[in-house]
């Protein structure tokens, strides 16, 4: 099944594999090759692609998958692989959200404060997934 996660900026993967599980809205979804027709809203988190040789395991931001005619589509907001993460800056930028979310004067800055924390912690779940996979 051809594999396209594609980013507003740029398509982050092309490639043909043996399976993707993503997280959407109502739970993880795992998509075989001829996976019946679908469209589903998908949320921040950790997808993993089963390919010939070694999976890939990227974290990506809300966006959709749609599937069908031997295809799976992925748009969404960003898509990163362990290799692009900085885990000191993460791990900086996670104790400052924290801070961020106890100070926030306002509901539109603990927001965005919650919002980087989640996504401080995804980042953090996805070099924590690739150390336990080389060990």
């Amino acid at each position: 099944m051809l594999l396209q996660i594609i980013t507003p900026k740029k398509i982050v993967f092309e490639e043909d594999v043996k399976s993707v599980t993503v997280p959407s809205t109502t739970g993880d979804i795992t998509v075989l090759n001829k996976h019946m027709p679908l469209f589903s809203q998908l949320t921040e988190g950790i997808i993993t692609v089963k390919r010939t040789g070694e999976d890939v395991v990227m974290a990506i931001g809300g966006g959709y998958l749609e599937t069908g005619s031997g295809k799976t589509i992925l748009l969404v907001s960003r898509a990163y692989g362990q290799d692009e993460i900085d885990e000191k800056a993460v791990l900086a930028a996670r104790d400052q959200a924290e801070k961020d979310v106890a100070s926030a004067p306002g509901e539109a800055e603990r927001t965005e404060a919650l919002e980087m924390l989640r996504r401080t912690t995804i980042d953090l779940k996805l070099l924590g997934k690739i150390r336990r996979k080389r060990n």
